[in-house]
């Protein structure tokens, strides 16, 4: 149990920008909750600013965008997203 606690610690931060009618934006949320990656959604048709930022960082305007520590996925990209996060 302390490992798992330790693993958890080393976890990037994970943030997902997202919109309501986005149907890779659940399914990537779904895809995280199911591998226990906790994240931030970041809903950036509510929210001007994290959408300029959401392009500032990625270079894009669709969604989903998916930030793991510093590195950006866009759209959902399962192999890069495990390769991100250490997963197997």
């Amino acid at each position: 149990m302390a490992r798992d606690r330790k693993e958890r610690k080393k976890q990037p931060r994970v943030i997902i920008f997202t919109t309501p009618t986005c149907s890779f934006c659940r399914a990537a949320k779904t895809y995280l909750r199911q591998r226990g990656i906790r994240f931030r959604e970041v809903d950036v048709s509510r929210d001007q600013a994290a959408l300029r930022d959401m392009v500032r960082r990625s270079g894009q305007q669709g969604v989903p965008v998916i930030q793991i520590g510093n590195k950006i996925v866009v759209g959902f990209d399962r192999p890069k997203i495990d390769r991100l996060l250490g997963l197997g």
